[in-house]
């Protein structure tokens, strides 16, 4: 008898009346186990695939496409000619000079540590959404002109707001940094720091801590003013492409322009940190998952030792017709492959099925007030590579199984 009978009557057998309806029952059991398993699992990978691009939208507003850093020290010199080289890239749309560092605040005596990022506001204004970012009653950051106040204006984040009660525009701050240069005299600490006054233009919240807690935004030179830095100095060189570049082309690019000092960085790669532990909370849970498919997998064990010692009769018949052990083995190997094969092709389906009325109609909503967040229901995302990662436990648990059928049936044969 050749090999490929094997499957058909494996499916014949997987299909076929048995003598005991509890055999079909355990069948399917089994195949319900895989099937729920592997649906889970596409449905938690595709929700962390949602989160990844509501966190991705919202660094769009204030994150550049690329920026350049030192990869020693704060600071750069040269930064302005630097610029310009980069500006006059095909694909760069516009690049401008940044610089921040550590500061402290003081509103009504209370003292507040806050990172302070100098930058052009017109530049910054096209290089980001920060306008849409503006909380009701704020103005946009404009730079002074001569016949303005001599305090610079600043945007505050939503944190350095509500801790300092700094919500009305107009109203001023002190702002101090430590002197880098000369010595601190221990009977006149206030002399050891430089102080600037700035005028709040408005509040800015972009729901995502890394610029909510502690940022102020104001004019670059207020801060090199600040910080003692020259004119030419910054920390970071930001840079927004033209629609449609090629970010990673770009990238390159840039990287071969600016040479081994600078490090350039995309989105993903400023928020690394962010990022990071979305994808390790994916693959933690994956495994987690993955281990539930294996365990899952002993109801198919089950169900096919029963289905061994229910079809104990026709193996007695089949060797009686010549059929080898081996060849007996493997009827039973292909029926376990079968069955995994239903689980997981059905738990895919599900879990595509389920993935696509949630991103459509969002049913599974979020549990806490719906004016406190930035999105109503799990947000969901199917990525064809994550559909053929859930198939990896399948094809492991089919193999096992298999194996062990195999091995089963041919000593009870």
């Amino acid at each position: 008898m050749k090999t490929k009978v094997a499957p058909l009557l494996a499916l014949r057998y997987l299909t076929g009346k048995k003598s005991h309806s509890a055999v079909n029952t355990i069948a399917i059991v089994a195949i319900c186990g895989v099937a729920i398993a592997t649906a889970a699992l596409i449905c938690v990978l595709s929700v962390f695939n949602g989160f990844r691009d509501v966190l991705t939208e919202r660094l769009d507003r204030l994150s550049p496409d690329l920026i350049v850093i030192p990869k020693e020290g704060k600071t750069f010199s040269a930064s302005d000619s630097l610029t310009s080289s980069i500006n006059r890239f095909k694909n760069v749309k516009i690049a401008m000079e940044a610089l921040e560092d550590q500061a402290l605040v003081i509103v009504n005596s209370q003292e507040l540590p806050v990172r302070v990022l100098g930058i052009n506001p017109v530049d910054y204004r096209k290089l980001t959404a920060i306008d849409s970012l503006l909380l009701d009653g704020s103005k946009p950051l404009s730079a002074t002109t001569a016949d303005e106040s001599a305090n610079s204006p600043a945007l505050l984040s939503i944190g350095v707001a509500s801790r300092t009660n700094l919500f009305r525009t107009d109203e001023k701050l002190l702002i101090f940094a430590p002197k880098r240069i000369g010595r601190f005299n221990p009977a006149n600490p206030a002399a050891g720091f430089i102080t600037d006054s700035l005028t709040v233009s408005g509040v800015f919240q972009s729901d995502q801590a890394a610029f909510d807690n502690d940022v102020i935004i104001t004019e670059i030179e207020t801060v090199r003013n600040l910080l003692m830095r020259d004119d030419d100095e910054a920390s970071a060189i930001m840079i927004a492409l033209q629609p449609g570049s090629d970010i990673p082309a770009a990238k390159q690019q840039i990287s071969r322009f600016v040479g081994n000092d600078f490090k350039v960085l995309d989105r993903a790669e400023q928020q690394s940190d962010n990022f990071r532990m979305i994808q390790i909370e994916k693959w933690m849970t994956y495994l987690l998952l993955f281990f539930i498919v294996i365990v899952a997998s002993f109801n198919i064990i089950s169900a096919l030792c029963v289905l061994v010692i229910e079809k104990e009769g026709a193996m007695r018949t089949m060797r009686a017709l010549g059929m080898s052990r081996s060849r007996i083995g493997k009827i039973f190997a292909w029926e376990s492959i079968f069955v995994t094969l239903a689980g997981g092709i059905s738990g895919i389906l599900l879990g595509t099925l389920l993935v696509i009325l949630q991103e459509r109609f969002g049913f599974i909503k979020l549990n806490a007030p719906s004016d406190t967040l930035i999105i109503t229901a799990y947000p969901v995302r199917l990525i064809i590579s994550d559909i053929f990662v859930s198939l990896l436990p399948i094809i492991l648990t089919g193999l096992a199984t298999a194996g062990i059928s195999y091995k089963f049936a041919k000593s009870r044969s």
